[in-house]
């Protein structure tokens, strides 16, 4: 009804529905208005409906709106719904991306990946309300496929407002006329009259604000150097890791705990990292291994009460689910190395809108330990330490960084992006 109102010049409309009661409340609205003559709603599901025929018989320049589901494949499963897609590949996920999670995609994703490669087929235009992750991907994917995309823009909007829901919600539209143009406009608002900044494709990366990364390119990463490590994976808090209080260690299953220090460390979790707060943290995490991989069995001679606990609790170790402890030692943890042991480092936590990099000193003669949601650089002294904080301050590289970044993703700042910085390239771009 809106759109018969909104776009007088049109010749038909089209409307399509699951939904039966929903399709013939819609087909009565029609029927009491002038306009309505112009549209019919058909009834159909969208992963089986035949939209090629559809589209192919439709006179003129196409426009296809609409507001498709804000809900993943798992969320679907999750209220006991069944409308999806096949379940095919059709993101070319590899497999340790599956196992990751990274195989879960919105279901708009699917639905608006189908209608691009529709539009492709004749002139068009496409508008449709959707997180702005999802935008992004599919615009990506129109791009990395040359789907022809003329022009794309997005038009952020208040869905808390408007839907009363907590998420980065967008109004995508897509131009379709076979010259593509791998960049879209950012618009703050549905009102804005100008984009304030733009996103799209530099070589093979999508990247968050083409002009920064424009003016800073020359600092992607050329030679070797320091790499940003994720920290430690466990899976396993209530065992691994131990709350100090009045000077006696407790486990998350509220034991008290007595073992030897040797494979004892102080751990930092995001929160700590972005408060910046100076006092020592009071939690503590078993480290069992120095490498991915390496034999336990050792912690039996060295520090017999630690192997004793471990043994305990070994059927809630057993029990982790991730396929990344099938066929290692018992025990094992992941996110670990030589890097982990380095005295110094410089950190920041991947969960926080903000980049906000941190010196983090030993803890009398242990080096800090952090969780798998905190990234971070391995020093050798503090001087080195403070060396890399100020390069990670100055302006090229945060501007460079933030060409990178999508502060509305669950976690904006990730190792792959801080290792796309060269450092030492910083440091020549500093020198007067």
């Amino acid at each position: 009804m809106a759109a018969l109102e909104g776009f007088r010049q049109l010749e038909v409309a089209v409307g399509v529905e699951l939904n039966v009661d929903y399709a013939a409340r819609a087909r009565d609205a029609l029927a009491r208005v002038p306009t309505g003559a112009r549209a019919s709603v058909m009834e159909g599901d969208f992963f089986s409906f035949p939209w090629r025929e559809l589209l192919r018989d439709l006179p003129g320049s196409i426009l296809v709106i609409g507001n498709p589901p804000w809900v993943t494949n798992a969320g679907i499963s999750l209220v006991g719904g069944s409308n999806l897609p096949a379940k095919v590949n059709f993101q070319g996920r590899s497999g340790i991306q599956a196992i990751t999670g990274k195989s879960n995609f919105d279901i708009s994703e699917w639905m608006l990946m189908k209608l691009f490669e529709l539009l492709s087929e004749r002139r068009g235009s496409l508008a449709m309300l959707c997180k702005t992750s999802v935008a992004r991907k599919v615009l990506l994917h129109a791009w990395s496929t040359k789907l022809g995309v003329s022009k794309a823009s997005v038009f952020r909007l208040d869905a808390q407002r408007f839907f009363g829901v907590s998420v980065d919600a967008c109004l995508l539209h897509c131009r379709f006329d076979g010259a593509a143009s791998p960049v879209c406009a950012e618009f703050d608002s549905l009102d804005a009259e100008a984009p304030s900044s733009s996103f799209g494709v530099r070589g093979e990366t999508l990247v968050s604000d083409t002009s920064k990364y424009d003016r800073w390119v020359e600092l992607e990463r050329r030679s070797r150097g320091p790499l940003w490590r994720s920290g430690l994976k466990h899976d396993c808090a209530r065992v691994m890791e131990l709350r100090e209080s009045d000077g006696t260690l407790v486990n998350g299953l509220g034991e008290a705990v007595r073992i030897e220090r040797d494979y004892l460390y102080p751990l930092f979790k995001s929160s700590h990292v972005a408060s910046a707060k100076t006092e020592a943290p009071r939690t503590w995490v078993i480290v069992p291994q120095r490498r991915v991989g390496e034999e336990t069995d050792s912690i039996a001679r060295i520090a017999p009460r630690t192997w004793q606990y471990l043994c305990e609790h070994g059927e809630l170790l057993d029990a982790r689910s991730s396929s990344i402890y099938r066929n290692k030692p018992r025990f094992s943890v992941f996110g670990v190395g030589e890097y982990t042991f380095m005295p110094w480092k410089v950190a920041i936590s991947g969960l926080y809108k903000k980049l906000n990099f941190r010196v983090v000193p030993p803890i009398g003669d242990k080096p800090v330990v952090f969780d798998d949601t905190v990234y971070f650089v391995g020093c050798e002294s503090e001087g080195q330490a403070m060396l890399l904080k100020r390069l990670l301050d100055s302006e090229p590289a945060r501007e460079f960084f933030e060409s990178l970044i999508f502060w509305d993703s669950k976690r904006p700042i990730t190792a792959e992006i801080l290792n796309r910085l060269d450092l030492g390239l910083v440091e020549r771009s500093l020198v007067p």
